[in-house]
């Protein structure tokens, strides 16, 4: 991994209120767990960056460094790791990601 992989992902990360790093698009996850992730947020009504790192090996892996997280997809809300699949399920099941991201400006108060 390279300092300028390093440096695409954080533009990335800072241009965007909400980035999902993925394996496929927003239209067509390429895995379960990205899938989820995709369904919560649609579900939500979150809008978000989908960056798919099947297309580029240096980000898939770069992405993992970044977070120092080992696993893909990885949701990104203003600048901030929250998590992979299991912790944004989680957290929306308890009821948690929505004040979560009402909190941080990205979901209007219902």
């Amino acid at each position: 991994m390279t300092d300028g992989t390093q440096a695409q992902i954080r533009q990335i990360v800072d241009s965007n209120d909400v980035v999902l790093f993925m394996k496929g698009i927003h239209a067509a996850p390429m895995c379960g767990f990205s899938s989820t992730v995709v369904q919560i947020l649609d579900h939500l009504g979150v809008p978000f960056k989908d960056v798919n790192v099947l297309a580029d090996a240096s980000v898939r892996q770069g992405i993992k460094d970044f977070s120092n997280w080992p696993t893909i997809p990885q949701l990104y809300v203003k600048g901030e790791f929250v998590g992979g699949c299991d912790i944004v399920r989680e957290m929306f099941e308890a009821g948690e990601l929505r004040g979560f991201l009402t909190q941080k400006g990205v979901l209007e108060t219902a």
